[in-house]
């Protein structure tokens, strides 16, 4: 018997970094709770980094563990790339 193959077209991936508030949005969550998810380590789809002798965090979330986690996928704007 010969076994059954499916085949899954995954979205263009880049590695952008996709913006907290976006991540919010689309999930319908306050960014807020994103942010504090991602510094607790709750969320694995992103990091949070807390910066040297202060309060502020710098996220990264990649689009692909974005994605992976959410669901949630945006190709990169033409026009960010130009900018960029």
């Amino acid at each position: 018997m010969e076994k059954t193959r499916y085949y899954v077209e995954l979205p263009p991936f880049t590695g952008r970094n996709v913006p907290v508030g976006e991540i919010a949005k689309a999930i319908g969550k306050d960014a807020q709770y994103i942010r504090y998810g991602l510094q607790k380590g709750i969320f694995s789809f992103g990091y949070a980094v807390k910066l040297e002798n202060s309060s502020e965090y710098n996220y990264y979330c990649p689009d692909r563990k974005v994605w992976e986690e959410t669901g949630y996928f945006k190709p990169e704007d033409k026009k960010e790339k130009t900018l960029a």
